[in-house]
């Protein structure tokens, strides 16, 4: 059931609203009035008038609740990254540049209760808005935001790192300390010679390294005449992924007369 303050999503056509169930309050919209008094108690998917409403989703937070001062990694990226860096319950993984706390958010639930999130951010007025974000909508307590350059931050090891910096390859040599042997760590920059950089920078010490851009295109729900959305999300910044290599054997010997492969 529907009860007094939770988040709900209000869908009306193909809009999206994330609304706090307040008591003696409405939504008002193109489809009316809701008061938030006829929602409470009722079944969660519940139609009332020209308006649906649903639990949210993680994503339907980070969309529509989350408040932005930067730029967020998107949810078609997002969910994208927590695959690659396999992130599951227990992991203990490092996010440097917290930015709003969009994927955070996200990082977090991954983890699940076992696992731990530790984000880091240098900008104080982002730091401030992403301990907001956090606070409003952070589901585990699994979550340490740390308000620091990351030359500085030196705790670790981490399973896993993902790092949203204007010139992550600086910090290479100094996230590379941070990580267990064999972790991926993964990047987004909005520009091809940003790329270049990472790679150069990725050279030494890491090895499987990719790099990803995702698209996405949605479709019109109208099964008469279904084609293509005339807008589409293209280009929000190129994904690099890579794993640490612990250490590099220069040689190898054959030994018992059999040759390594």
């Amino acid at each position: 059931m529907i009860r007094p303050d939770d988040l709900a999503v209000v869908v009306y056509k193909e809009k999206k609203y994330l609304k706090k169930i307040e008591e003696g309050k409405s939504f008002h919209g193109k489809g009316g009035i809701l008061p938030f008094a006829s929602v409470a108690g009722r079944p969660w998917g519940t139609r009332f008038g020209e308006y649906d409403v649903f639990p949210p989703t993680i994503e339907d937070v980070i969309m529509y609740g989350v408040r932005r001062e930067t730029q967020i990694v998107f949810p078609k990226d997002a969910f994208f990254i927590c695959h690659k860096l396999d992130i599951k319950c227990g992991s203990r993984v490092l996010e440097i540049g917290s930015g709003s706390g969009a994927l955070t958010l996200l990082l977090s639930r991954a983890a699940g209760p076992e696992g731990h999130v530790v984000s880091v951010e240098k900008e104080e007025r982002h730091y401030k808005n992403a301990q907001r974000n956090l606070a409003k909508y952070l589901e585990l307590q699994n979550v340490t935001l740390r308000h620091a350059d990351a030359a500085d931050f030196e705790d670790g090891p981490f399973d896993a790192a993902f790092i949203d910096l204007r010139e992550p390859w600086l910090y290479m040599e100094h996230l590379r300390a941070l990580l267990c042997g064999g972790a991926p760590i993964g990047f987004i920059v909005p520009t091809t010679n940003q790329v270049s950089e990472c790679l150069q920078a990725l050279r030494q010490g890491f090895g499987d390294v990719e790099v990803i851009e995702i698209l996405f295109r949605r479709y019109k729900t109208v099964a008469a005449r279904l084609r293509p959305e005339d807008r589409m999300v293209g280009h929000t910044g190129y994904l690099i992924f890579a794993r640490k290599i612990e250490a590099v054997v220069e040689e190898l010997r054959a030994t018992d007369g059999v040759t390594p492969p």
